[in-house]
């Protein structure tokens, strides 16, 4: 694939569809190492084929800064252009995928990394085994992968709004309440007045109101801006953290705090691009979820 572009000299050019794939990932990403990593090549190589489209255009496409590379008029130009090959490139992948009616070949899924550690992990192992010619990868992330330019087949998402352009398939509802050591848990109740340590989200002000209700006085101890880390200050005796129920459940370290009720927390989806609705690979892992949740789902709405 190759896009045309008329040079000042008047005669034409084309320059390659990796170059223009590399020029619209290093807009996006605006360093040599966002680049690569979304190209899965080398930086040489992105720096290589930067170099090679600005060789052929006559021109320089980017200003080479110390923080980064700041792209040209021109360089957005052309990466406005890649974009829209590469969407017409990926909905044509999409439409082939969505036809394969076979259980064998490459399939991605992007699920939470905890939620893989707890609960998923045995469920891939035994998918896997029943689907020996799927080839599985597993992408652990908590960010939102692009599905339309498919960074992924599925997504696991925990949400209370997933989306309106993917197709999305309830797994489970989720409550969410409290948990520390059991010596704090035993503190608590012994003394509800006594000032109770917390360990919470960076943009959260202060513990869940529902708590506050039973034991009124508190000191917030740390914040941390992710739940792995959370996690661990309560388990390291810093404090109650709040998280979901499937997470304090699952770690033997940890106890609920008492009187408590679980509150209502975002639902676990399942999405996917409308253009695969019909391959049997995507069809076949989603109604493996789908059993899979259903079996489990006490373990995210009761303690």
């Amino acid at each position: 694939m190759h896009l045309r572009v008329i040079h000042a000299k008047t005669h034409d050019m084309q320059i390659n569809w990796d170059d223009m794939r590399t020029i619209l990932a290093l807009v996006r990403a605006g360093t040599l190492a966002g680049a690569s990593e979304a190209l899965s090549v080398s930086y040489t190589t992105v720096a290589r084929r930067v170099q090679r489209a600005e060789d052929m255009l006559g021109r320089p496409l980017f200003e080479r800064r110390p923080e980064g590379y700041l792209a040209s008029p021109e360089a957005k130009d052309l990466a406005r252009a890649a974009a829209r090959m590469e969407q017409q490139e990926q909905a044509a992948l999409r439409q082939l995928s969505g036809r394969d009616q076979g259980l064998c070949g490459p399939l991605t899924l992007t699920a939470p990394q905890l939620l893989i550690q707890t609960h998923l992990a045995p469920f891939l192992a035994e998918f896997c085994r029943d689907n020996p010619g799927i080839e599985l990868t597993v992408r652990a992330t908590n960010d939102v992968l692009d599905l339309t330019r498919r960074e992924a087949d599925l997504a696991i998402r925990i949400s209370k709004s997933p989306g309106d352009s993917l197709v999305g398939l309830h797994l489970a509802d989720q409550k969410t309440t409290c948990f520390a050591l059991p010596e704090t848990i035993a503190q608590a109740k012994s003394d509800p007045q006594a000032v109770l340590d917390w360990v919470i989200y960076s943009e959260q002000e202060a513990p869940p109101r529902a708590a506050l209700a039973l034991y009124p006085n508190y000191r917030i101890r740390a914040r941390f801006d992710d739940m792995t880390s959370l996690i661990a200050a309560a388990k390291a005796g810093m404090g109650v953290a709040r998280m979901p129920v499937y997470l304090g459940r699952s770690d033997p370290e940890l106890q609920p705090l008492q009187g408590l009720a679980p509150q209502d927390y975002a639902p676990i989806w399942v999405l996917s691009h409308q253009d695969l609705l019909q391959s049997a690979k995507v069809r076949t892992l989603k109604a493996a979820l789908k059993r899979f949740f259903r079996a489990c789902q006490a373990d995210f709405t009761q303690l």
